[in-house]
């Protein structure tokens, strides 16, 4: 199944540097500390590929393997234009203005209830901050035999010498993060810890939402009894995302031993399916990687996950380095595409909600309503869906403020 060939808008670029990555020309100089404080997917440079109140932020792969073979260059702009840095295909000419956002000061600033610098705490990742919470993921125990293949978080939030952050470090990360840098969004993710993983985040959702005001989402394993979800749902949460990761049961067991013998996918079906139910429609996510699994398989979860009412997180295999796949190969941008499109084709079909929250713009992936641009030719019901998602961005407004406003004021 291939994709008609599109011309290279900011969205297909993106799609495209997602799988080959990028070089770097040695004369970029004064460019921000790559920081790998979560999981494999954030180990790339934070850029934009288009500006504006809808920025396209874009993790680019730079330093993992694929990338060094990569068409795809960082350089200077030569002359005036509207970004300090370009990318240029070697191999076409293409040249394509991208950003490079300078870090926040408060990334080096300490808190004030440990001296630890925030960035330790939590770091942006597009226009939403990124919080791990807890200890090292259950898998990442011993050797790290039954860890994920993809997954380095285990070696990016370290062993048990890394204390964990506090509820107070991050209310006063956020807090800062949300002053200055206009973040609206919270995301929480923890490794695995059993059943009790969801009682090591309920502190955190409550001082957010009481402390600081901000939407908060959590991603973590499921509780087998489901009403966990309840108290979540008491505490304010906003958004919950599930990585199910793979919808063949046997790419699921041979790339992530430890979460399909100690949950296996019955389980990730049947949280996702609840709190859909319980939190609405469009407020919760399944989180797949395209790329590992046949296209088909992809396909097939990206269906499910829509049809049950969540929308469907797709994310683009990378190799990172530390992990144990990190020589496999990047997937191939024409089949992203076709996983793109289909997840907006999906939530139009099942009218999933996508893209209503303010000023939350994801690096680590292409999201669903900027799948949009990958559709050669939008047909009549593709441009009313994204009416409509721009006229419900609008109404939505009053309930994403009221639910951004500090409980304790």
């Amino acid at each position: 199944m291939m994709p008609a060939a599109l011309p290279m808008n900011p969205v297909r670029l993106a799609v495209d540097l997602f799988c080959r990555g990028m070089r770097v020309d040695p004369s970029c100089d004064s460019l921000p500390a790559l920081r790998r404080t979560r999981a494999g997917l954030g180990s790339g440079f934070e850029t934009r590929l288009r500006e504006g109140p809808r920025p396209l932020c874009v993790n680019v792969p730079v330093v993992e393997r694929f990338a060094a073979d990569s068409p795809w260059v960082l350089a200077p702009r030569v002359g005036a234009g509207e970004s300090r840095h370009v990318v240029v295909n070697a191999e076409s000419g293409e040249v394509h203005p991208l950003w490079i956002p300078d870090e926040p000061a408060w990334y080096g600033r300490p808190t004030k209830s440990s001296g630890r610098a925030m960035a330790e705490v939590g770091t942006l990742q597009g226009t939403y901050l990124g919080v791990y919470v807890g200890g090292v993921c259950g898998f990442w125990s011993g050797r790290g035999e039954n860890a994920c293949g993809f997954c380095t978080s285990g070696l990016n939030v370290g062993g048990p010498a890394r204390r964990p952050v506090s509820v107070a470090e991050v209310v006063e990360t956020a807090r800062a993060a949300k002053e200055e840098s206009g973040v609206t969004f919270v995301h929480l993710n923890a490794g695995y810890a059993g059943e009790s993983t969801l009682d090591g985040i309920y502190p955190f959702v409550e001082a957010l939402k009481s402390e600081v005001g901000v939407l908060v989402g959590v991603q973590a394993t499921p509780a087998r009894d489901l009403s966990r979800y309840d108290r979540l749902r008491e505490l304010g949460a906003d958004h919950l995302s599930f990585c199910y990761e793979f919808h063949d049961p046997k790419v699921l067991a041979e790339v992530c031993p430890g979460k399909n013998h100690a949950l296996g996918q019955k389980a990730y079906f049947d949280a996702l399916v609840h709190c859909s139910g319980l939190f609405g429609r469009g407020a919760c996510s399944g989180e797949i990687i395209a790329g590992v699994e046949p296209l088909a398989k992809t396909l097939e979860a990206i269906e499910w996950i829509a049809s049950v009412g969540a929308f469907p997180t797709v994310c683009i295999f990378r190799p990172t380095l530390g992990a144990r796949m990190e020589h496999a190969q990047p997937p191939a941008p024409e089949d992203m595409v076709v996983a793109l499109r289909e997840a907006w084709n999906a939530c139009r079909r099942h009218k999933v909600p996508i893209g209503l929250a303010p000023n939350v713009r994801v690096s680590l992936i292409v999201q669903v309503d900027d799948a949009y641009e990958l559709i050669e030719r939008p047909s009549m019901a593709d441009r009313a869906w994204r009416a409509a998602l721009a006229a419900g961005r609008v109404a939505t407004r009053p309930v994403f403020r009221k639910r951004m406003k500090a409980r304790s004021t």
